[in-house]
């Protein structure tokens, strides 16, 4: 269930906003600078939503949104201008990797609710490191397993936009609660899975 494997059939659809960005001037290095600052805008929302109105989960939901198509958009401008570079990929990664803590600490924080916190952010970090690690070592970038980031971003935004309308507990825990429990468990389950794929693909 991964999402990643659709973004050759989205390429059509990033063509305004490249061309966009680039008449105006816009690298890619720009555009996932913008998109790390969505992430962090959203974080914030999430923490709002859980201290003080429910209405900032919508808000922190299209910001997240927002933050998973820039991500496609980004290397998409950096093909256009032809000036993708493993700098560049570089630092995509790394504010993907920022991008994704804050986010889960955003919705922790509005929980306190701190050591689900780090359960979910654990699985989420140790997942994409899986996914590279396996580069390192010689094999193709592993985007696989129960859920990749693309999908992650899209349950995230999904359950921000129902976490206004549906309030109260369900099990000790509310939408949000059970949204890092998912994202601790199948997390773990994802990285375990990228884990036995490369280890087997070694031998």
């Amino acid at each position: 269930m991964t999402l990643d494997k659709f973004r050759p059939y989205v390429s059509r659809f990033l063509d305004p906003f490249v061309k966009g960005f680039d008449r105006v001037g816009m690298s890619p290095d720009g555009v996932s600078i913008v998109a790390f600052g969505m992430a962090i805008l959203a974080a914030v929302a999430f923490l709002l939503g859980g201290r003080a109105d429910p209405i900032w989960y919508v808000v922190a939901a299209i910001l997240v949104f927002l933050n998973g198509w820039l991500d496609i958009v980004d290397g998409a401008l950096a093909r256009e201008q032809n000036v993708a570079s493993a700098g560049g990929d570089l630092l995509d990664h790394v504010l993907d990797r920022y991008a994704d803590i804050v986010v889960i600490g955003g919705l922790a924080a509005g929980l306190e609710d701190y050591l689900l916190g780090f359960l979910a952010v654990t699985g989420v970090v140790m997942t994409s490191y899986l996914g590279t690690q396996a580069q390192a070592v010689g094999l193709d970038r592993v985007y696989g397993g129960l859920v990749g980031r693309a999908d992650r971003l899209a349950i995230i935004g999904l359950v921000g936009f129902l976490a206004y309308p549906i309030s109260g507990t369900y099990g000790g825990l509310t939408l949000i609660g059970w949204l890092l429990v998912f994202l601790a468990v199948v997390g773990h389950l994802t990285a375990l899975q990228r884990f036995v794929y490369s280890w087997s693909a070694l031998e």
